[in-house]
């Protein structure tokens, strides 16, 4: 299990176990992390699981694909730390992963 840690728009923490393979959006919806909405499932067609990325992981995840960017459009305050968490596939690099749950999705 990968630790993932959401820090909510209020600066509470949860601490999650996400399944290597799944994303940080099904971890975070399977954790009930509030202001994660995943109105499309994962399919990339919205930006309501719009989170940014810690800066310490911001180069070990990456940055968006060109489709990626596109649906960030739609998203709500985007920064250089955007990602949208359905696009984030867990693994072992991202054990100890923070991200930033911003306070209105798109």
């Amino acid at each position: 299990m990968t630790k993932i840690t959401y820090v909510t728009s209020s600066g509470e923490r949860i601490e999650t176990d996400g399944q290597n393979g799944s994303t940080v959006m099904e971890t975070a919806i399977m954790n009930a992390v509030p202001g994660i909405v995943a109105e499309c499932g994962g399919a990339c067609t919205c930006a309501t699981c719009h989170v940014y990325i810690d800066d310490a992981w911001r180069e070990t995840v990456g940055g968006p694909s060109m489709m990626e960017e596109d649906m960030l459009d739609f998203a709500f305050d985007v920064k250089d730390s955007s990602r949208l968490s359905c696009q984030i596939k867990v693994r072992d690099a991202l054990d100890g992963l923070v991200v930033h749950v911003p306070t209105r999705q798109g």
